[in-house]
């Protein structure tokens, strides 16, 4: 069985830097593509970045594009989310998703697997 968990949220503040881990498990994750995902209170899940798990391509979502980084450890079976320069509007619940298959996908739908989240909160 497939699980996600998450870890690393915290609060910090605007400018500040933090890190989430997730660490997967339950099968091989070499095909798969893993996602970040947040969500704010009020609004819908949006897509922040994801990873191919084989050959480490990425793509980000425009808001975060040059302050997030998102890399994954194959020897841990752990993605992470690297967040710098922190913004008041990153604040959200952060979910890491699996997707079964190397497309890196913006879309929650294609992903099969989810974490429980961990909460992040930037303070002006």
């Amino acid at each position: 069985q497939v699980q996600l968990v998450e870890s690393g949220g915290g609060l910090v503040q605007a400018g500040g830097s933090l890190r989430v881990s997730c660490a997967a498990s339950g099968r091989t994750f070499s095909s798969y593509a893993m996602g970040w995902f947040r969500q704010a209170p009020g609004m819908e899940r949006e897509f922040v970045a994801a990873i191919r798990w084989s050959g480490g391509s990425t793509y980000y979502a425009d808001s975060v594009k040059g302050r997030f980084t998102i890399s994954r450890d194959y020897a841990k079976n752990t993605v992470y989310l690297q967040m710098n320069s922190l913004k008041p509007e990153d604040t959200a619940v952060y979910y890491c998703a699996a997707s079964q298959g190397p497309v890196l996908t913006t879309t929650s739908r294609a992903y099969a697997y989810w974490g429980q989240g961990t909460q992040v909160t930037v303070s002006s």
